[in-house]
């Protein structure tokens, strides 16, 4: 394989009639983007104005806002391509925007402060930055990407316009959103590819323990209709979040000793033109290290075992009843009992959309119903106690360009 790499990178900088037609490539520059508001109403009229649960935790991770239109996101996309490579920048603005850019800053969401005043000058600064990263082509079957990218964990994405649902799952909210590293994609055929590669873990501008975490994907295609994503995402004291509680004295130094494992499953199946079928299932795992028994006291008394995990299923539907008009139902069951990620409960929830598409596949207008429970008292009521069920029912509004 290197042989071959090497041959092909040598051949593209050493022969004249390659370089001229390297040098005439001038490619092309796109630009897109979208911007989308919402207004929606929880039945349940929580005292705080939003749906983040009774404990203020993370009961709804983006279109949190109650009784009033709000701002989602703003997005500015540029996109360059030629034979051999693609760059993108990829800007977000708003609110979603910082969210979505867990991370990328050092405001109250965000527990990691760089010690370093070199390194701490970068956040803030980067923000706006969604994604930017190039793409290089060495073969037809290999292409490295480096900088700041999506991650390729999970059904859903941030992006409004490419999600059937508008709000989003909690498999999304309490996975990783982005990387900031290198990968490697290798094409096998039309129907297998691999991908694998180094980040500094989830969601992080920098590496605060020099640490990295491996990710790979592997995709098949069992027919022309069915597509299978197995991904991974796996790395050692990677969780940024809990390594700030560690640095700021609110858990000991032990909680810093741990591997973290994502295994996720994405597969979508196009059943009939007009019929679609899609499934999201995910299982994470810490696994401390406790040196006694009084170690892994500590553990069990924070979350629940020396291996806690987290995970859950979404299922997806929905039939196009014409270009203009649609309907999707999505079910998702998802388990956080001990708050090893963000959730703190288990959660079961079913969403009901139904997309309305004008002015020329531009404009979506997206009515939504969607019903949480828990088992415990999580959500909140109108007098600020707790409530096992949270309903809302809203619209969206997404253009795009």
């Amino acid at each position: 394989m290197k042989k071959t790499l090497f041959a092909t990178i040598f051949a593209l900088g050493g022969g004249s009639a390659m370089a001229q037609t390297d040098t005439t490539d001038t490619g092309k520059l796109s630009i897109s983007g979208y911007l989308d508001s919402y207004y929606l109403t929880a039945f349940n009229r929580p005292k705080s104005g939003n749906l983040l649960g009774v404990d203020q935790l993370a009961g709804r991770g983006f279109d949190r806002l109650t009784d009033q239109f709000a701002l989602g996101l703003v997005q500015a996309k540029f996109s360059y391509s030629n034979r051999k490579s693609d760059m993108v920048i990829d800007l977000t603005f708003g609110p979603n925007a910082e969210l979505g850019n867990f991370g990328n800053t050092t405001g109250v969401f965000n527990l990691y402060r760089p010690q370093s005043p070199y390194v701490a000058s970068l956040y803030g600064t980067s923000a706006a930055i969604k994604q930017a990263y190039f793409t290089y082509r060495a073969t037809p079957k290999l292409s490295f990407t480096v900088g700041q990218f999506g991650t390729h964990i999970g059904y859903e994405v941030i992006d409004a316009p490419l999600n059937y649902n508008y709000s989003l799952s909690n498999l999304f909210n309490n996975g990783p959103f982005y990387h900031v590293g290198m990968k490697a994609a290798y094409s096998f055929s039309e129907k297998a590819s691999l991908m694998l590669g180094l980040v500094n873990n989830w969601d992080n501008l920098t590496d605060d323990n020099k640490q990295k975490s491996l990710i790979g994907q592997f995709m098949f295609k069992p027919l022309a209709t069915w597509t299978v994503y197995l991904n991974w995402i796996g790395g050692y004291s990677d969780d940024t979040y809990l390594n700030g509680l560690v640095k700021t004295g609110s858990l000991p130094p032990l909680f810093s000793n741990y591997t973290r494992n994502l295994y996720d499953l994405t597969t979508n199946y196009q059943v009939t033109p007009k019929f679609y079928l899609g499934l999201n299932a995910a299982y994470g795992r810490y696994d401390f290290r406790p040196a006694d028994v009084a170690e892994e006291g500590l553990y069990r008394d924070k979350f629940g075992s020396a291996e806690p995990t987290w995970g859950g299923v979404a299922l997806y539907s929905n039939y196009a009843f014409s270009d203009v008009v649609g309907l999707g139902v999505r079910y998702e069951h998802f388990e956080d009992k001990h708050g090893v990620r963000y959730l703190q409960t288990v959660n079961n929830s079913i969403t009901v959309t139904a997309p309305i598409t004008l002015a020329a596949g531009k404009l979506q207008v997206k009515p939504e119903f969607r019903l949480d429970t828990a088992p415990v008292s999580y959500y909140e009521t109108s007098s600020g106690q707790g409530t096992p069920t949270q309903t809302t029912l809203g619209v969206a509004f997404i253009y795009k360009y």
